[in-house]
This record gives structure tokens, C-alpha cells and sequence, in this order.
């Protein structure tokens, strides 16, 4: 099926050094608790990367997998208040009125025509690989965090063609994190 594209894939994401999202179990504590007390050299640049209190508001849809609802599940709260959420399941149920699960790409970029979706985030491993293989993602923020667990989730995956990135802004924060916002290059995509 063939939908026009009205809206931008934003990709906003913390991963180790060594390119992991999550451990093979899902825990994500090596970002959300990391270690008090190291002092990381700050380094700032001419244009700070995008931070999450001015990517999420200007976002109005979630894509994600199961995996990745299934740890949004465990927060202390629904993060995503006031934005579409999508999930992109084989067997997860309905059940939760406040997502609206799709069962494949094809169905997912449906309803996201469907509903005017103009920022879309992309979230959880899977998903970023799969919208990147198909030319969705428009811009990445990623949060390279100071940390090598060794194995675990990748955050990229095998790809058909090299994908060409042109930084558009980076900065260093307090936590030792190395935040790069990229452009995708659309035009290289296609092998």
C-alpha cells in the first residue's frame, strides 16, 4: 500500500557506547539510575542537540513495539498523556484504550494517515530499525551514554545500504551523556 507522507519520523534515544538500548532483558537501569559522583568534563558547542523537554512537546504521535509499551507499563505513570499512541503488535489485545495497536507497518502508516499525524516518534529498537529500513525516519537524537554493558538490544540493527547522517547539532551534559541530533539523507537510502 502506498501512503502519502505528511508527517516527520523523529527518532529521540539514550544507548550505550558499545550501541545497546536495554540489556537482553529489557532493563533499562544503566540509563535512568547511572552511577552519582563522576565528574565528566562539559563541553558545549555552537547548537545544543534536541533535549526532551523541547522534542516531546512538539511531537504528536508514538510508534513503538510491545516490548517497549510492555516497560512503558512499568513507570510510575502514562508518559504519553495527550499524544496518539501507536504499538505495533502481532499478539498484543486492545485492551488499553490508550493505544491503538497495529499489526503490521503497512497498518501502522494507515492509521497514521488516517489521524493527520504531522511528529512522529519513533520508539523502541525494533520499530527505529524497521522505520529506518523503510526510509521513515527523518531525524535522530541520540544520548550516548558513558557506559558499556556489553550485550543487549541493539539500537541498529543489519541495514540494505549504508544510511548517511548529517549532524545538525551536539552537546555534552553534566551526566557525561553526548547528545547528537543527525538529519537521515533520505536520497542515499535506496541501495
Amino acid at each position: 500500500m502506498t501512503y502519502e507522507r505528511t508527517w516527520i519520523g523523529r527518532v529521540f534515544i539514550g544507548v550505550s557506547v558499545d550501541g545497546f538500548i536495554a540489556r537482553s532483558d529489557g532493563d533499562i537501569t544503566w540509563l535512568t539510575d547511572p552511577p552519582q559522583g563522576r565528574a565528566h568534563s562539559r563541553i558545549d558547542s555552537s547548537r545544543a542537540a534536541e533535549s526532551w523537554e523541547t522534542f516531546f512537546p512538539a511531537i504528536d504521535h508514538v510508534v513503538m513495539g510491545r516490548a517497549t509499551y510492555e516497560k512503558v507499563l512499568t513507570f510510575d505513570e502514562w508518559p504519553y498523556e495527550g499524544k496518539s499512541v501507536i504499538v505495533l503488535s502481532t499478539t498484543l489485545s486492545d485492551e488499553d484504550t490508550r493505544i491503538t495497536v497495529t499489526r503490521d507497518l503497512d497498518h501502522a502508516l494507515a492509521t497514521l494517515s488516517d489521524d493527520g499525524a504531522r511528529q512522529v516518534y519513533v520508539d523502541g529498537g525494533r520499530v527505529i530499525q524497521t522505520f529506518l529500513r523503510a526510509g521513515l525516519i527523518d531525524e535522530m537524537t541520540t544520548s550516548w551514554m558513558p557506559v558499556l554493558i556489553g550485550e543487549g538490544i541493539r539500537l541498529f540493527g543489519q541495514l540494505d545500504a549504508d544510511v548517511h547522517l548529517t549532524l545538525l547539532a551536539s552537546d555534552a551534559t553534566d551526566d557525561g551523556g553526548v547528545h547528537a541530533t543527525y538529519r537521515v539523507e533520505r536520497s542515499i537510502l535506496a541501495p
